[in-house]
């Protein structure tokens, strides 16, 4: 896995920036992608240590990458944050049995996300 690195599938060019302008400020190096077949082709490149993901994206939705990148064993061990304006019970249920680690709601705060980010990275790593 490519430390530091993570990955940031919105379709939204707005919310790829906040997150990167977030993320880069808490150490890591982000890249994003606009829908989810992009994302995929970025994660068996790049396979950083996370992922967020929107829900809904062209191409693939977020449950789908999610699902994929579980599949893939260069992959399957990195920490996967969802991240919707469906935040009905029964979404984040689909989106955690999809196989994210963590699901929040849009709007994001960007503390939070950072924070909830770097807590499912060190469960990852410590195996926990």
């Amino acid at each position: 896995m490519n430390q530091n690195l993570i990955l940031i599938a919105d379709d939204d060019a707005d919310v790829r920036d906040m997150l990167t302008v977030s993320l880069e400020a808490a150490g890591y190096r982000a890249l994003g992608a606009k829908d989810g077949h992009t994302a995929a082709r970025i994660l068996t490149v790049a396979k950083p240590i996370g992922m967020i993901t929107d829900v809904r994206m062209p191409a693939m939705n977020g449950m789908e990458l999610c699902q994929l990148a579980r599949s893939n064993p260069a992959i399957r061990d990195m920490a996967i944050l969802m991240v919707s304006g469906n935040n009905h019970a029964y979404d984040v249920d689909a989106g955690l049995i999809s196989g994210a680690d963590g699901y929040l709601p849009k709007p994001l705060s960007p503390k939070q996300l950072v924070a909830e980010l770097q807590t499912l990275i060190s469960r990852r790593h410590l195996g926990v």
